[in-house]
C-alpha cells in the first residue's frame, strides 16, 4: 500500500488527525526523547511559570502531523523533507489537538509536495503553524 503519488495530489487536498494529550503521552515523550524539561513534568515547578501549570512538548503535536503525512496524505511511502514550526500557544494536558495538512504547491519535475501544517486545540485555537515540503512515493514499476 503507498500512498497518492504526485500525479494523484492536488492543491487544496486536506488530512486531519486528532487526540487528546493524556499525561501519559507527556511523561512517554520525555522518556523517550529525554526532554525531562520541569515545564512537562514537574507540577509545582510549572506552577511558577508563565503558564501556570504542566504544557505539552510542542514538539509532541507536531508528531501528529507527521502522522497525517505518513499515513494519510500523501500518505505511505511518503519522505519528509523539511518542516517549519511556529508554535502559536501552549497546549494543555486533556487538549484534544486537530493535526491538519493541506496541499498547496506541487512540483512534478521535482516529486515534492509543499503542505500547510496547523495544529488546534478543541476551540479551535493555533497551537502549531508551519509548512512542510515532502517528497510523495513513486507508482509501483510494474
Amino acid at each position: 500500500m503507498i500512498g497518492k503519488t504526485i500525479d494523484e495530489l492536488k492543491i487544496g487536498d486536506r488530512a486531519e488527525f486528532s487526540k487528546t494529550i493524556s499525561e501519559a503521552d507527556v511523561y512517554l515523550y520525555a522518556g523517550i526523547t529525554g526532554d525531562l524539561n520541569p515545564a512537562h513534568i514537574n507540577e509545582p515547578y510549572a506552577a511558577k511559570t508563565f503558564f501556570k501549570t504542566r504544557i505539552a512538548h510542542g514538539m509532541l503535536p507536531a508528531g501528529f502531523i507527521s502522522a497525517v503525512i505518513g499515513t494519510k496524505l500523501p500518505g505511505p511511502g511518503t519522505i519528509y523533507v523539511g518542516q517549519s514550526l511556529q508554535f502559536k500557544a501552549p497546549v494543555q494536558f486533556g487538549d484534544t489537538i486537530t493535526a491538519s495538512v493541506e496541499v498547496v504547491d506541487l512540483n512534478t519535475e521535482k516529486n515534492r509536495a509543499r503542505l500547510r501544517t496547523v495544529c488546534e486545540n478543541q476551540d479551535g485555537l493555533t497551537v502549531l503553524d508551519g509548512e512542510a515540503m515532502v517528497s510523495p512515493p513513486k507508482p509501483p514499476k510494474e
